[in-house]
């Protein structure tokens, strides 16, 4: 059975860090990628990152803030998230494709995803 388990969300003031994880169980993949969902917006693509992290992706809203990178000895995928704004709070959630090769903005290219963890920035 395959998973994504994500954790390290919270609630942390303007300004902090937090590391997100994403740890997946039963295959491995081509490629894997963060989204977030804010309340009443569509769940847009922040990062992502094929299989050998020759290819990455940053949305120019997370761009030099957030670092996306993978243990692919745990099969494990990181979010690390600096200087956190209000604007970042949202679910996060990860997701995973078994055969698209790169890291695509659209959610039906991504077979697997993460049950998503809060992530809440205050002011």
């Amino acid at each position: 059975q395959v998973q994504l388990i994500e954790s390290g969300g919270g609630l942390v003031q303007a300004g902090d860090s937090l590391r997100l994880s994403c740890a997946a169980s039963g295959r491995t993949f081509t490629a894997m990628a963060w989204f977030r969902q804010a309340p009443g917006k569509e769940r847009e693509l922040l990062a992502g990152l094929n299989w050998s992290a020759s290819v990455t992706y940053y949305a120019d809203s997370v761009k030099g803030r957030f670092t996306v990178s993978r243990d692919n000895a745990k099969n494990t995928m990181y979010l690390q998230m600096n200087s956190l704004k209000p604007e970042d709070t949202a679910v996060y959630y990860c997701a995973a494709s078994k055969n698209y090769p790169g890291i695509s903005y659209h959610v039906s290219e991504y077979d697997y995803w993460g049950q998503g963890t809060q992530v809440t920035v205050s002011s």
